[in-house]
């Protein structure tokens, strides 16, 4: 389109910003399309399903400390940008295909790994991540074409390598999407020390906690779970779940440990470490005292 007399056309430092945020409304209106529920159910159900057994965990990135997805997509993504380079330098057709092969292999944990997390997010969250792990599907297939058709025919096995590594790049920039505008995988809990002032808080009166009842009471705007064992002991966790914040308070308790009720993460009472997932992060855990008149109020640790 020609512009106007006496108009300067559009400069890259203005296209790009105006590219950039129209790819993200289209991501908002994909993670608010409910038709697409109609694929997300069935295939969380069968995510599930599977077998996985302890592995779960691992995958989850529970005894890591925070999601394991992320770690494993280095990878895939660097054999992959190193394959593209190659491409374009003379004598190396043979380490590029090791590299084509190496990251099309690799993917494979890797989006087990991110299928995993997948099934324990929110609505949105499945929405978009729906379509990120169709990008990163169209890359995995691009690339294995890739792969097979190098040693005959070598052009068009790079062709196929530059619409892998497009396809993996929108794959990449939905996963951002995913983890800083949607919060997927980030630990819920982070900002409670920041909110939570020094020194001892006065909650609730004792007499209100009976043994093994999680108790919400809270403290400013933080929301606490407080647990009253048989032995008279005392336990605090934030309430709001490491994982994507549910309740724990309306969790069940058992066995010195409270289960988160909406994805059945389980924390222990005594220091608010992760037992089993999908959560990754521990919960922020209070000390706690009964003051002279039967007050229980509580402290973050070292803080007192």
């Amino acid at each position: 389109m020609t512009p106007a007399p006496g108009t300067r056309p559009p400069t890259v430092g203005v296209l790009v910003p105006r590219l950039l945020r129209s790819c993200v409304d289209a991501l908002e209106r994909v993670e608010n399309a409910q038709a697409l529920d109609r694929v997300v159910t069935p295939v969380q159900k069968a995510v599930r399903a599977l077998p996985l057994g302890a592995l779960r965990d691992v995958l989850h990135g529970r005894q890591l400390g925070h999601p394991l997805h992320p770690v494993l997509v280095q990878v895939p993504m660097g054999a992959w940008i190193s394959s593209a380079v190659l491409d374009f330098l003379p004598g190396a057709r043979r380490p590029a295909r090791v590299l084509v092969g190496l990251g099309t292999l690799t993917a494979l944990p890797t989006a087990l790994a991110g299928w995993a997390d997948w099934a324990e997010q929110h609505e949105q969250q499945m929405r978009t991540g729906l379509v990120h792990a169709a990008a990163n599907a169209g890359a995995v297939s691009l690339y294995g074409a890739s792969f097979v058709v190098r040693g005959r025919r070598p052009m068009l096995g790079r062709a196929l390598g530059l619409g892998g590594l497009t396809c993996a790049s929108v794959g990449g920039f939905i996963g951002g999407h995913l983890a800083y505008r949607q919060a997927a995988g980030a630990n819920k809990t982070e900002p409670v020390p920041h909110l939570v002032e020094p020194g001892w808080h006065r909650l609730g009166p004792v007499g209100e906690l009976t043994a093994g009842k999680p108790v919400r009471w809270m403290l400013g705007e933080v929301p606490v779970v407080v647990v009253r064992a048989e032995d008279g002991t005392i336990d605090a966790l934030a309430d709001r779940c490491s994982h994507l914040a549910g309740p724990l308070s309306e969790g069940e308790v058992a066995d010195g440990c409270v289960t988160c009720p909406w994805h059945d993460s389980v924390f222990r009472l005594a220091d608010g470490s992760v037992v089993r997932g999908p959560a990754t992060a521990p919960q922020p855990c209070f000390e706690t005292r009964v003051d002279a008149d039967g007050t229980v109020a509580v402290c973050l640790p070292g803080a007192g």
